[in-house]
């Protein structure tokens, strides 16, 4: 039996709770998973999973098992992260997650200079606004945009997401423009369907923002509890709002707000050359717009280890000093 060989597809077949599923992930047959599995049973002389039609699930010997299985592939990958990074040529596949009107409009453009840098390196990129499971789905980096929850990644932040009340001349000419966010209420307003709830949240142009750009940190740490920032909450005023349109996607409420269906918060990053062009106008420049009460970022964020990959590592790096601090797209400054 080749232990090792046998140790990943039982790690992938914990996790993916499917042969089928480790097959694809390994790249191996459905048939050599189960042989894998099968093998370290016979060895171990204890089954590993209970095997029903909805699928796998861990014995509580497969939980002992899995947990330092789990530990022992994690320290021979860094082992080999430690050794390779002696190597100053960032080399491999990079797996990232990027969400889709972001990634298309603010990464792509960089792809090709970044593979130029570094021809060593290959990008497989998985375009979602989903929030993937980086372990599961054995994915090297994912760059997500809002509130980061509390989990066992590290998160570096790579710009503010600031949000635009905004809506067309058409609009305004027709309904006028609010003169503060409690107006807002007397709107149309053009929702983002996953906002949790029918509000949006309003502040003057006066706090700083708590997390600098390019530093690592805890996604538990993210979630302040200092004086600061309590006192940042308590500051926001919240409106209740309401409107004949909703959509899970940006560049769809972009469309209905240039159509004129009414006032939508939308990214910076998306409309910057709508504002520039006069398309859209910014009904409130003197307030911080959000959905969520918690003031949102963008983040690239991985998976904990002790030796973070190079290939992580520089792609951060690059895409921190493209977008620059501030962000290009809230200083109209053309891409460098």
């Amino acid at each position: 039996m080749d232990y090792f060989a046998a140790l990943k597809s039982f790690v992938r077949a914990a996790e993916l709770k499917s042969f089928t599923r480790v097959a694809l992930d390994l790249s191996i047959q459905t048939s050599t998973a189960s042989r894998h599995i099968s093998d370290l049973e016979t060895d171990l002389r204890i089954a590993l999973f209970n095997r029903t039609t909805r699928g796998l699930s861990l014995t509580e010997g497969g939980t002992v098992f899995y947990e330092k299985a789990s530990q022992l592939l994690l320290q021979l990958d860094e082992a080999r992260e430690a050794a390779s990074s002696l190597n100053r040529n960032p080399a491999g596949v990079l797996r990232v997650t990027l969400p889709g009107a972001f990634g298309r409009r603010h990464i792509m453009p960089w792809i090709n200079e970044f593979l130029a840098k570094y021809p060593d390196i290959e990008i497989e990129a998985i375009f979602t606004d989903e929030t993937l499971n980086l372990i599961e789905s054995r994915i090297d980096l994912g760059i997500r945009i809002g509130s980061l929850k509390d989990s066992s990644l590290i998160a570096r932040r790579l710009a503010p997401q600031q949000r635009i009340a905004c809506a067309s001349r058409d609009y305004i000419k027709s309904h006028g423009a609010p003169s503060k966010p409690s107006e807002l209420n007397t709107h149309s307003c053009l929702a983002f369907s996953r906002t949790p709830d029918k509000c949006w949240y309003a502040e003057r142009k006066t706090l700083k923002n708590l997390h600098p750009v390019g530093k690592d940190v805890a996604d538990c740490l993210v979630e302040e509890t200092t004086d600061s920032s309590n006192a940042q909450i308590e500051a926001l005023e919240q409106i209740t709002i309401s409107g004949a349109f909703a959509a899970n996607d940006s560049e769809a409420l972009l469309e209905a707000t240039l159509g004129g269906l009414g006032i939508a918060l939308l990214p910076s990053w998306l409309i910057q050359a709508q504002l520039s062009a006069g398309r859209l106008i910014d009904v409130l420049p003197d307030w911080d717009m959000r959905i969520t009460a918690e003031a949102p970022s963008i983040w690239a964020v991985y998976p904990y280890k002790k030796t973070v990959s190079s290939k992580v590592r520089t792609f951060v790096d690059f895409l921190i000093e493209k977008i620059g601090n501030p962000p290009y797209w809230d200083t109209n400054t053309p891409r460098q």
